[in-house]
Formats: structure tokens, C-alpha cells, sequence
């Protein structure tokens, strides 16, 4: 039998994280309006809380960064908020690349030092088979030239991972992925972007002029040398196998709590929801939040279904694009309805909703959008190869 419902360790797991994230909402909009302040690796709050180990003890799963109980941990952190977390976590997107796509050696070097990843260029955007930055190999060194915007957690990290081009004319075959510190020579952080949501979360725009890295910090010695490629487009798109369920689940989180908080304006302004009358019993205000609630349980499924075969060692490409796709479109769909339904009180200042519906926008957005994700779904249900539905 097929059981969807959270087991004890979940509840101990989520309550833990409730109660943190109600804490962070605290500082949630300070630095929503004091963007250019980082918020803190550890709030001051931290040490009446358990640990994120402490919570997860008892656990009898082996689960993975990426299998369930991480995407437990995602939404439950963004009930409280995007960027602010009781203690963050370190690493990024790039650690996630690194893990999926690095060879041990490299592992073990950088494992420990935050990563972003770069790969969005002025002139590419959703297709990364067109990226423009070059590499050139020089001896034992390879010098890396161009630009890269909206890197995610870019001011942060302590190193990128760059996608760049050693052979134009091979399209994807010639993107290749490069380890860069931060402070070598010729890599500059330009500026730090002012955006709609997700204000507090740093994301950067990098310009690399005539920048040198040794050849060991190709991303999985994928060179023909080495006779491998596990480092190279295919290897790496891998990534977002792993972290778009994740991306999913930050939007539910946030959605979640949008629908939590409708849910105690309308019951204190007297109107309960109530589940037992057929649509024709319905008010408008409850058939639309049933209607909500609904979304927010099919998207929590494909969630639950991508990140448990990911925690399986399965494939679940399909199935990370179907959740991405899924959950992004529902989320704004939630958030917009949720501050539809309040009115004035759902646009205030005064409450966090506008906030979570400015936030939730991006996860239609990064890795991948919703667009890009529903081509791929297409072409998997179809039987399309990429030359044929682009």
C-alpha cells in the first residue's frame, strides 16, 4: 500500500522546523527592506533550538539531501521565510553540481566552501546550450573570458562553478564546467542585483577577463585526455535533476504559508472552511480556498513522488520537470488567490503575504522555467528528441 501520510519522525521533524521558521518571520522583513545587509548564518534565537541533526535523529531512512525528508526540510524552513533561516546552511547550487559531477579529489578539496553556480549569460538565458563565456586551454592552465548574470548566492560564495565554451561549433558537447575561487586573478563580482522578491537572497553578476585556473579544476576531468564525462553539459544538467524538486518545495513552503495565514484571517472574521457541502454549498471565498488547497496537494505530491526516486538512486528527470512545472505555476496561482481574497490586508505591509507572493516568483523562474520545464515533459511524453521540439 501507497501511504502519503507524514510518519512520527516527519511530524517531530516539521514541528521542529515550524517552530525556528516562526522566529525567522520575525527578521523577514527587515531585510526585505534592507536588502544590501546579508542576513546572519545563525540567528541569536539559535541556541534554545535543536539542531537540524537533532531533529532528524531517530530517522530509520537513509534518506539524501535530495529525497524526502530534504524536501520536508525545504518547505518547512520557507514557512517562515526565503532567505532568513535559524542557522543557514552552508553550500549552494554548485555543491550541488560538485556532488553530482565532481571527481573525488575535487570533493574533497572544495566540499566545504560554498558554491554557486554561473551559467546565465546577457545573451542566454533559459537555453544553456548557448553559452557564449569561453575556455582556452594554456599548457596546464585553462583562461577563462566572459560574462555571467543572475548567479544565485554569488556575493556569498567562497567559489563558482562557470559553465563555458571550449569549442563553439560542438554546441553542448563543448560546454565544460571550471571550479573558480574567489580572488583569482581576473574574476570580479560586478554588482549585486535589485529584484521584485527574494531581496535578502544574494544574487550577482560576475565578469571574467582573461581568468586563470588550473586544469585539475575542470569539473570532472571530463577532458577527452581523461577520458571521462561526467563533468561536461550532460553531466551537470544532471544537477537540476536533484535540485529542482527542491526549488518546488521552497515555493510550497511559502504557498503553505500564505493559505495558512487566509485561513486564520477568514476564521476570525467568522467564515470556516468547510469541507462536507458539494460545490453548490460553497461560498465563493471557500470554493476558491478549497480550490487552492487542492492545488497545493497535487504540486506536494509530484513532489514527494521526483525526490523519493532521487533518494532511490533512480531516475526521475521527467519527474523533477513535472514538479518544477507544477508547483511553480500553483504557487503564484495560491499566493495571487490567498491576497485576492483578503484584499487590503493582503497587500500591507503589515503582513508577510505580499511578501511571499513577491518571493514565490522565482521558483517558476530558476532552474529551469516553467516553460523550459513543460518542453521537457513534452518531449518525454512524446518521444521527441531535442532537435525535434525546441
Amino acid at each position: 500500500m501507497i501511504d502519503f501520510e507524514l510518519t512520527a519522525n516527519d511530524r517531530k521533524l516539521v514541528d521542529g522546523l515550524r517552530a525556528q521558521a516562526l522566529v525567522a518571520r520575525g527578521y523577514a522583513r527587515y531585510y526585505d527592506e534592507n536588502e544590501h545587509e546579508f542576513p546572519p548564518d545563525e540567528l541569536e534565537e539559535s541556541k534554545d533550538f535543536p539542531t537540524l541533526g537533532d531533529l532528524l535523529e531517530g530517522r530509520t531512512d537513509e534518506d539524501t539531501p535530495f529525497g524526502v525528508a530534504g524536501m520536508l526540510i525545504m518547505a518547512g524552513q520557507t514557512w517562515g521565510d526565503y532567505s532568513v533561516r535559524m542557522r543557514r546552511p552552508p553550500g549552494g547550487l554548485g555543491n550541488a553540481a560538485l556532488r553530482a559531477a565532481g571527481t573525488p579529489e575535487q570533493f574533497a578539496k572544495w566540499q566545504n566552501l560554498t558554491l554557486a553556480m554561473a551559467i546565465t549569460e546577457p545573451g542566454c538565458g533559459s537555453d544553456p546550450s548557448r553559452v557564449q563565456m569561453t575556455a582556452v586551454r594554456d599548457g596546464d592552465e585553462w583562461i577563462l573570458n566572459g560574462e555571467k548574470i543572475f548567479v544565485t548566492t554569488g556575493c556569498r560564495a567562497d567559489g563558482v562553478i562557470v559553465w563555458a565554451t571550449i569549442d563553439k561549433s560542438a554546441g553542448r558537447a563543448g560546454i565544460k564546467s571550471f571550479l573558480v575561487e574567489k580572488g583569482a586573478p581576473g574574476f570580479v563580482v560586478s554588482h549585486k542585483e535589485k529584484k521584485l522578491g527574494i531581496r535578502a537572497d544574494d544574487t550577482a553578476a560576475y565578469v571574467f577577463t582573461d581568468c586563470r585556473v588550473p586544469f585539475e579544476n575542470l569539473l570532472g576531468l571530463d577532458e577527452t585526455i581523461a577520458k571521462k564525462s561526467s563533468g561536461g553539459f550532460r553531466g551537470v544538467m544532471k544537477t537540476f535533476n536533484m535540485t529542482r524538486p527542491g526549488v518546488a518545495a521552497i515555493g510550497i513552503g511559502m504557498a503553505e504559508a500564505a493559505l495558512d495565514f487566509t485561513r486564520d484571517q477568514l476564521r476570525a472574521a467568522g467564515v470556516e472552511i468547510e469541507y462536507g457541502p458539494g460545490i453548490h454549498g460553497q461560498s465563493a471565498v471557500t470554493d476558491k480556498f478549497i480550490r487552492m488547497e487542492a492545488l497545493y496537494e497535487a504540486s506536494l505530491l509530484t513532489i514527494w513522488r521526483a525526490a523519493w526516486l532521487s533518494g532511490e538512486g533512480q531516475p526521475n528527470n521527467m519527474e523533477a520537470s513535472v514538479c518544477k512545472a507544477k508547483a511553480g505555476a500553483a504557487v503564484r496561482e495560491i499566493t495571487q488567490g490567498c491576497i485576492e481574497i483578503l484584499g487590503p490586508m493582503g497587500v500591507s505591509r503589515e503582513h508577510l503575504l505580499e511578501k511571499w507572493f513577491r518571493d514565490v516568483r522565482i521558483t517558476d523562474i530558476y532552474e529551469g522555467t516553467g516553460e523550459i520545464q513543460r518542453m521537457i515533459i513534452a518531449r518525454g511524453l512524446l518521444g521527441y528528441t531535442r532537435a525535434e521540439l525546441n
